[in-house]
Protein backbone atom coordinates (compact mmCIF):
# COMPACT_ATOMS: atom_id res chain seq x y z
CA UNK A 1 0.00 0.00 0.00
CA UNK A 2 1.24 3.49 -0.60
CA UNK A 3 3.04 5.55 2.39
CA UNK A 4 1.39 8.83 3.19
CA UNK A 5 2.91 11.32 5.68
CA UNK A 6 0.80 14.51 6.38
CA UNK A 7 3.05 17.64 7.38
CA UNK A 8 0.72 19.88 8.97
CA UNK A 9 0.52 23.29 10.80
CA UNK A 10 3.10 24.90 8.45
CA UNK A 11 2.92 28.70 8.81
CA UNK A 12 4.76 29.80 5.73
CA UNK A 13 4.93 27.22 3.07
CA UNK A 14 7.14 28.12 -0.24
CA UNK A 15 6.01 26.03 -3.23
CA UNK A 16 8.14 27.56 -6.19
CA UNK A 17 4.94 27.24 -7.44
CA UNK A 18 2.68 30.01 -9.36
CA UNK A 19 -0.66 28.29 -8.85
CA UNK A 20 -3.52 30.87 -8.66
CA UNK A 21 -3.94 32.38 -5.31
CA UNK A 22 -0.56 31.97 -4.17
CA UNK A 23 1.57 34.57 -2.40
CA UNK A 24 5.11 35.78 -3.06
CA UNK A 25 5.43 35.96 -6.53
CA UNK A 26 7.25 32.74 -8.04
CA UNK A 27 7.88 31.45 -4.41
CA UNK A 28 3.91 30.53 -4.53
CA UNK A 29 3.46 30.83 -1.00
CA UNK A 30 0.57 29.22 0.85
CA UNK A 31 -0.01 30.39 4.47
CA UNK A 32 -1.12 28.60 7.48
CA UNK A 33 -0.68 25.23 4.81
CA UNK A 34 -0.48 21.37 4.92
CA UNK A 35 1.06 19.19 2.22
CA UNK A 36 0.87 15.22 1.61
CA UNK A 37 3.60 12.98 0.46
CA UNK A 38 2.62 9.67 -0.83
CA UNK A 39 5.74 7.17 -1.70
CA UNK A 40 8.23 10.60 -1.31
CA UNK A 41 6.18 12.42 -4.02
CA UNK A 42 4.42 15.50 -3.18
CA UNK A 43 0.74 14.27 -3.91
CA UNK A 44 -1.44 17.64 -2.05
CA UNK A 45 -0.69 21.01 -1.25
CA UNK A 46 -3.25 23.71 0.38
CA UNK A 47 -4.67 25.11 4.16
CA UNK A 48 -4.01 23.00 6.76
CA UNK A 49 -7.76 23.68 7.78
CA UNK A 50 -8.79 21.62 4.57
CA UNK A 51 -6.08 18.64 5.31
CA UNK A 52 -8.81 16.85 6.76
CA UNK A 53 -11.29 16.47 4.00
CA UNK A 54 -8.66 16.23 1.47
CA UNK A 55 -6.33 13.45 3.30
CA UNK A 56 -8.82 11.76 5.55
CA UNK A 57 -6.26 9.16 6.97
CA UNK A 58 -2.79 9.63 6.30
CA UNK A 59 0.10 6.98 8.07
CA UNK A 60 2.17 9.49 9.57
CA UNK A 61 1.37 13.09 10.50
CA UNK A 62 3.93 15.61 10.95
CA UNK A 63 3.65 18.64 12.82
CA UNK A 64 5.53 21.42 11.41
CA UNK A 65 4.39 23.71 15.04
CA UNK A 66 3.28 27.22 12.87
CA UNK A 67 7.39 27.35 11.62
CA UNK A 68 8.47 27.77 7.99
CA UNK A 69 8.90 25.52 5.15
CA UNK A 70 10.58 25.46 2.02
CA UNK A 71 12.11 22.78 -0.87
CA UNK A 72 15.29 21.50 -0.36
CA UNK A 73 18.10 23.35 -0.80
CA UNK A 74 19.73 21.97 -4.94
CA UNK A 75 23.35 22.61 -4.46
CA UNK A 76 24.10 22.38 -8.57
CA UNK A 77 28.20 23.55 -7.95
CA UNK A 78 30.64 21.54 -5.72
CA UNK A 79 33.91 19.78 -5.55
CA UNK A 80 33.52 17.44 -2.36
CA UNK A 81 36.36 14.73 -3.24
CA UNK A 82 39.95 15.91 -2.58
CA UNK A 83 42.94 15.58 0.07
CA UNK A 84 44.41 18.20 2.43
CA UNK A 85 42.96 21.94 2.45
CA UNK A 86 44.46 25.09 1.64
CA UNK A 87 43.92 27.24 4.83
CA UNK A 88 47.34 28.74 4.47
CA UNK A 89 46.50 29.93 1.24
CA UNK A 90 43.37 31.62 2.39
CA UNK A 91 45.53 33.20 5.07
CA UNK A 92 47.76 34.73 2.68
CA UNK A 93 44.61 35.96 0.46
CA UNK A 94 43.40 37.84 3.62
CA UNK A 95 46.63 39.20 4.04
CA UNK A 96 46.68 40.82 0.44
CA UNK A 97 47.89 37.94 -1.90
CA UNK A 98 45.29 37.97 -4.91
CA UNK A 99 43.67 34.67 -5.93
CA UNK A 100 44.97 32.40 -8.81
CA UNK A 101 43.74 29.10 -10.05
CA UNK A 102 47.31 27.79 -9.96
CA UNK A 103 46.30 27.13 -6.06
CA UNK A 104 44.22 24.42 -7.48
CA UNK A 105 47.63 22.16 -8.08
CA UNK A 106 48.38 21.59 -3.92
CA UNK A 107 44.86 20.35 -3.66
CA UNK A 108 45.75 17.69 -6.93
CA UNK A 109 48.91 16.27 -5.29
CA UNK A 110 47.24 15.78 -1.66
CA UNK A 111 43.98 14.06 -3.93
CA UNK A 112 46.52 11.51 -5.69
CA UNK A 113 47.84 10.76 -2.09
CA UNK A 114 45.41 10.43 -0.42
CA UNK A 115 43.73 6.79 0.13
CA UNK A 116 40.02 5.37 -1.45
CA UNK A 117 38.75 5.28 2.70
CA UNK A 118 40.38 8.26 3.66
CA UNK A 119 38.66 10.40 0.69
CA UNK A 120 35.46 8.57 0.92
CA UNK A 121 35.03 9.15 4.59
CA UNK A 122 35.88 12.88 4.52
CA UNK A 123 33.04 12.60 1.57
CA UNK A 124 30.71 11.45 3.51
CA UNK A 125 31.64 14.15 6.61
CA UNK A 126 30.95 16.83 3.99
CA UNK A 127 27.65 15.07 2.45
CA UNK A 128 26.69 15.39 6.53
CA UNK A 129 26.89 18.59 6.61
CA UNK A 130 25.19 19.36 3.36
CA UNK A 131 21.99 17.90 4.86
CA UNK A 132 22.07 19.45 8.28
CA UNK A 133 22.28 22.85 6.30
CA UNK A 134 19.19 21.66 4.34
CA UNK A 135 20.51 20.51 0.86
CA UNK A 136 18.65 17.72 -0.33
CA UNK A 137 20.50 17.42 -4.24
CA UNK A 138 23.61 18.10 -4.58
CA UNK A 139 26.21 18.21 -8.23
CA UNK A 140 30.42 16.92 -7.51
CA UNK A 141 32.79 17.63 -9.46
CA UNK A 142 36.19 16.26 -10.17
CA UNK A 143 39.20 17.85 -10.95
CA UNK A 144 41.95 17.51 -8.37
CA UNK A 145 42.95 14.21 -10.05
CA UNK A 146 44.17 15.38 -13.65
CA UNK A 147 45.30 11.90 -14.62
CA UNK A 148 43.09 9.08 -15.78
CA UNK A 149 42.98 6.71 -12.97
CA UNK A 150 42.87 9.43 -10.36
CA UNK A 151 40.01 11.67 -11.86
CA UNK A 152 38.30 8.11 -12.68
CA UNK A 153 37.99 7.31 -8.64
CA UNK A 154 36.96 10.53 -7.88
CA UNK A 155 34.19 10.84 -10.62
CA UNK A 156 33.55 6.91 -9.19
CA UNK A 157 33.87 8.08 -5.24
CA UNK A 158 31.14 10.90 -5.87
CA UNK A 159 28.93 8.86 -7.77
CA UNK A 160 28.69 6.92 -4.66
CA UNK A 161 26.83 9.69 -3.07
CA UNK A 162 24.89 11.84 -6.05
CA UNK A 163 24.15 11.25 -9.20
CA UNK A 164 25.16 14.66 -9.97
CA UNK A 165 28.22 14.12 -10.79
CA UNK A 166 30.63 15.95 -13.20
CA UNK A 167 33.91 14.56 -15.22
CA UNK A 168 36.26 18.14 -14.61
CA UNK A 169 39.83 16.73 -16.17
CA UNK A 170 39.69 20.20 -17.49
CA UNK A 171 40.00 22.12 -13.98
CA UNK A 172 43.45 23.49 -14.91
CA UNK A 173 46.99 21.58 -16.45
CA UNK A 174 48.52 19.12 -14.18
CA UNK A 175 52.61 20.14 -13.07
CA UNK A 176 53.98 17.68 -15.11
CA UNK A 177 52.49 19.15 -18.16
CA UNK A 178 53.55 22.44 -17.76
CA UNK A 179 57.20 21.88 -16.78
CA UNK A 180 59.89 23.30 -19.16
CA UNK A 181 60.24 19.93 -20.88
CA UNK A 182 56.64 18.60 -20.47
CA UNK A 183 54.32 17.97 -23.36
CA UNK A 184 51.51 21.05 -22.35
CA UNK A 185 48.59 21.96 -22.50
CA UNK A 186 47.50 20.69 -25.61
CA UNK A 187 49.10 17.18 -25.27
CA UNK A 188 46.85 17.36 -21.89
CA UNK A 189 43.77 18.01 -23.28
CA UNK A 190 44.43 15.13 -25.61
CA UNK A 191 44.49 13.44 -22.69
CA UNK A 192 41.26 14.57 -21.33
CA UNK A 193 39.29 14.24 -24.57
CA UNK A 194 40.18 10.75 -24.98
CA UNK A 195 41.32 7.74 -22.43
CA UNK A 196 40.11 9.77 -19.34
CA UNK A 197 36.39 11.28 -20.54
CA UNK A 198 36.35 6.92 -21.62
CA UNK A 199 37.43 6.15 -17.88
CA UNK A 200 35.35 8.95 -16.34
CA UNK A 201 31.95 9.01 -18.31
CA UNK A 202 30.49 5.51 -17.10
CA UNK A 203 30.15 7.10 -13.91
CA UNK A 204 28.94 10.81 -14.90
CA UNK A 205 26.13 13.14 -16.22
CA UNK A 206 27.98 15.70 -17.02
CA UNK A 207 31.54 17.25 -18.28
CA UNK A 208 32.65 20.47 -17.06
CA UNK A 209 36.03 22.90 -18.09
CA UNK A 210 37.47 25.99 -16.06
CA UNK A 211 37.10 28.05 -19.56
CA UNK A 212 39.72 31.16 -18.07
CA UNK A 213 43.43 32.15 -17.70
CA UNK A 214 45.52 30.21 -16.06
CA UNK A 215 43.42 27.10 -16.63
CA UNK A 216 41.92 26.47 -20.48
CA UNK A 217 41.71 28.76 -23.92
CA UNK A 218 38.10 28.70 -25.32
CA UNK A 219 39.38 26.43 -28.13
CA UNK A 220 41.08 23.85 -26.02
CA UNK A 221 37.52 23.99 -23.40
CA UNK A 222 35.21 23.70 -26.86
CA UNK A 223 37.35 20.39 -27.73
CA UNK A 224 36.92 19.20 -24.02
CA UNK A 225 32.93 20.03 -24.02
CA UNK A 226 32.53 18.63 -27.63
CA UNK A 227 34.09 15.68 -26.71
CA UNK A 228 32.11 15.34 -23.61
CA UNK A 229 28.76 15.71 -25.54
CA UNK A 230 29.60 13.28 -28.05
CA UNK A 231 29.92 10.99 -25.28
CA UNK A 232 26.41 10.99 -23.99
CA UNK A 233 27.73 13.67 -21.18
CA UNK A 234 25.35 17.04 -20.40
CA UNK A 235 27.88 20.43 -20.49
CA UNK A 236 28.67 22.77 -17.72
CA UNK A 237 31.05 25.88 -17.74
CA UNK A 238 33.26 27.43 -15.43
CA UNK A 239 33.55 30.70 -16.92
CA UNK A 240 34.19 34.66 -16.52
CA UNK A 241 35.47 34.19 -12.72
CA UNK A 242 38.96 36.05 -13.44
CA UNK A 243 38.43 38.22 -15.88
CA UNK A 244 36.22 38.91 -18.76
CA UNK A 245 36.74 36.46 -21.36
CA UNK A 246 34.87 33.72 -23.60
CA UNK A 247 33.43 31.20 -21.17
CA UNK A 248 29.71 32.74 -21.57
CA UNK A 249 29.53 32.70 -25.02
CA UNK A 250 31.06 29.19 -25.41
CA UNK A 251 28.62 28.02 -22.69
CA UNK A 252 25.22 29.64 -24.37
CA UNK A 253 26.77 27.95 -27.99
CA UNK A 254 26.84 24.63 -26.81
CA UNK A 255 23.53 25.07 -24.90
CA UNK A 256 24.62 24.36 -21.49
CA UNK A 257 22.76 23.55 -18.46
CA UNK A 258 24.70 26.27 -16.96
CA UNK A 259 27.64 28.39 -16.76
CA UNK A 260 29.02 29.45 -13.36
CA UNK A 261 30.79 32.32 -11.82
CA UNK A 262 29.60 34.91 -14.02
CA UNK A 263 31.98 37.65 -12.27
CA UNK A 264 32.57 39.77 -15.35
CA UNK A 265 30.61 40.01 -17.84
CA UNK A 266 29.97 42.00 -20.54
CA UNK A 267 26.38 43.46 -22.25
CA UNK A 268 26.73 40.60 -24.46
CA UNK A 269 27.20 38.30 -22.19
CA UNK A 270 24.29 39.40 -19.79
CA UNK A 271 22.17 39.31 -23.30
CA UNK A 272 23.77 36.19 -24.57
CA UNK A 273 22.63 34.41 -21.05
CA UNK A 274 18.79 36.21 -20.60
CA UNK A 275 18.17 34.68 -24.65
CA UNK A 276 19.11 31.31 -23.92
CA UNK A 277 17.96 28.30 -21.62
CA UNK A 278 21.63 28.79 -19.78
CA UNK A 279 21.68 29.00 -15.94
CA UNK A 280 23.66 31.85 -14.82
CA UNK A 281 25.12 29.93 -11.52
CA UNK A 282 26.77 32.59 -9.33
CA UNK A 283 28.77 31.48 -6.06
CA UNK A 284 28.60 34.01 -3.44
CA UNK A 285 30.96 31.93 -1.48
CA UNK A 286 34.16 32.34 -4.13
CA UNK A 287 33.44 36.20 -3.86
CA UNK A 288 33.73 36.32 -0.17
CA UNK A 289 36.54 33.79 0.26
CA UNK A 290 38.87 35.80 -2.25
CA UNK A 291 37.69 39.58 -1.82
CA UNK A 292 36.72 39.52 -5.77
CA UNK A 293 34.03 42.01 -6.66
CA UNK A 294 30.74 40.18 -6.51
CA UNK A 295 28.53 38.92 -9.60
CA UNK A 296 25.58 41.73 -10.22
CA UNK A 297 22.68 39.51 -10.14
CA UNK A 298 20.38 42.47 -10.29
CA UNK A 299 21.92 43.04 -13.61
CA UNK A 300 21.15 39.58 -14.88
CA UNK A 301 17.66 39.47 -13.07
CA UNK A 302 16.85 42.54 -14.78
CA UNK A 303 17.75 41.40 -18.12
CA UNK A 304 15.61 38.19 -17.99
CA UNK A 305 18.20 35.72 -17.68
CA UNK A 306 17.76 32.46 -15.14
CA UNK A 307 20.19 32.77 -11.83
CA UNK A 308 20.79 30.18 -9.63
CA UNK A 309 22.93 30.37 -6.64
CA UNK A 310 25.61 27.40 -5.46
CA UNK A 311 28.10 26.81 -2.81
CA UNK A 312 31.38 25.64 -4.93
CA UNK A 313 32.25 24.13 -1.72
CA UNK A 314 36.13 23.66 -2.78
CA UNK A 315 39.37 23.83 -0.71
CA UNK A 316 40.55 26.55 -2.04
CA UNK A 317 38.12 29.33 -3.14
CA UNK A 318 34.88 28.60 -1.07
CA UNK A 319 35.12 26.22 1.78
CA UNK A 320 31.69 26.43 2.78
CA UNK A 321 29.14 23.87 2.36
CA UNK A 322 26.11 26.18 3.82
CA UNK A 323 23.71 27.33 1.29
CA UNK A 324 21.95 29.60 3.98
CA UNK A 325 25.36 31.37 4.00
CA UNK A 326 24.99 32.05 0.39
CA UNK A 327 21.82 33.25 0.28
CA UNK A 328 22.39 35.91 3.48
CA UNK A 329 25.80 36.79 1.19
CA UNK A 330 23.97 37.30 -2.25
CA UNK A 331 21.17 39.05 -0.33
CA UNK A 332 23.90 41.43 0.98
CA UNK A 333 26.37 41.93 -1.53
CA UNK A 334 24.76 40.67 -4.97
CA UNK A 335 21.64 43.11 -5.18
CA UNK A 336 19.26 40.13 -4.65
CA UNK A 337 15.73 40.03 -2.78
CA UNK A 338 15.34 37.33 0.06
CA UNK A 339 12.94 35.96 -2.34
CA UNK A 340 14.97 36.09 -5.19
CA UNK A 341 17.70 34.43 -3.50
CA UNK A 342 16.09 31.06 -1.71
CA UNK A 343 14.35 31.13 -5.29
CA UNK A 344 17.57 30.44 -6.97
CA UNK A 345 18.99 28.33 -4.22
CA UNK A 346 16.16 25.58 -4.75
CA UNK A 347 14.29 26.32 -8.20
CA UNK A 348 17.00 28.13 -9.97
CA UNK A 349 19.68 25.43 -8.75
CA UNK A 350 16.90 22.65 -10.34
CA UNK A 351 17.31 24.51 -13.87
CA UNK A 352 20.81 24.36 -13.43
CA UNK A 353 20.78 20.64 -13.87
CA UNK A 354 17.93 20.47 -16.07
CA UNK A 355 15.89 18.51 -12.70
CA UNK A 356 12.47 18.62 -12.99
CA UNK A 357 11.56 16.50 -9.61
CA UNK A 358 13.54 18.86 -7.06
CA UNK A 359 13.32 22.23 -6.37
CA UNK A 360 9.54 22.84 -5.68
CA UNK A 361 6.92 21.58 -3.57
CA UNK A 362 3.98 20.50 -6.02
CA UNK A 363 2.30 17.80 -6.91
CA UNK A 364 4.45 15.08 -8.58
CA UNK A 365 8.16 16.36 -7.25
CA UNK A 366 9.45 14.53 -4.42
CA UNK A 367 9.04 15.86 -1.13
CA UNK A 368 12.62 17.40 -0.33
CA UNK A 369 11.25 19.68 2.69
CA UNK A 370 13.17 22.02 4.71
CA UNK A 371 11.78 23.47 8.17
CA UNK A 372 13.43 26.82 9.25
CA UNK A 373 13.02 27.44 12.84
CA UNK A 374 11.56 30.88 11.97
CA UNK A 375 8.32 32.54 10.70
CA UNK A 376 9.94 33.01 7.20
CA UNK A 377 12.25 32.13 4.36
CA UNK A 378 13.28 36.03 4.89
CA UNK A 379 14.99 34.93 8.00
CA UNK A 380 17.86 33.12 6.03
CA UNK A 381 18.90 36.01 5.05
CA UNK A 382 17.72 38.51 7.70
CA UNK A 383 19.88 36.65 10.14
CA UNK A 384 22.95 35.16 8.78
CA UNK A 385 25.01 32.61 10.76
CA UNK A 386 22.22 31.68 12.33
CA UNK A 387 21.61 27.83 12.77
CA UNK A 388 17.68 27.73 10.73
CA UNK A 389 17.63 24.35 9.44
CA UNK A 390 15.82 22.43 12.09
CA UNK A 391 14.77 19.51 10.60
CA UNK A 392 15.16 18.28 6.71
CA UNK A 393 13.33 15.30 4.96
CA UNK A 394 14.29 14.11 1.41
CA UNK A 395 11.19 11.88 -0.21
CA UNK A 396 9.18 12.53 2.89
CA UNK A 397 11.91 10.99 5.18
CA UNK A 398 13.44 12.23 7.91
CA UNK A 399 16.97 12.61 6.66
CA UNK A 400 18.53 15.57 9.23
CA UNK A 401 17.51 17.39 12.34
CA UNK A 402 15.90 17.43 15.47
CA UNK A 403 14.01 14.22 16.07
Amino acid sequence: MPRTTLFTNIGELTTNDQAPGREGGPLGIVRDAALLAVDGRVAWVGPAAEAASAVPSPDEIVDLGGRAVIPGFVDSHSHLVFGGDRAEEFAARMAGRPYEAGGIRSTVQATREASDEELRARLAAFVGELHRQGTTTFEIKSGYGLSVEAEERLVRLAREVTEEVTFLGAHVVPFEYREPDGPGADAYVELVTGEMLAACAPHAKWVDAFCERGAFTAEQSRRVLEAGRAGGLGVRVHGNQLGPGEGVRLAVELGAASVDHCTYLSDEDVAALAASDTVATLLPGVEFSTRQPYPDARRLLDAGATVAIASDCNPGSSFTSSMPFCIAVAVRDMRMTPAEAVWAATAGGALALRREDVGALRPGMSADLVELDAPSHVHLAYRPGVPLVRRVFRAGEHLAGAA
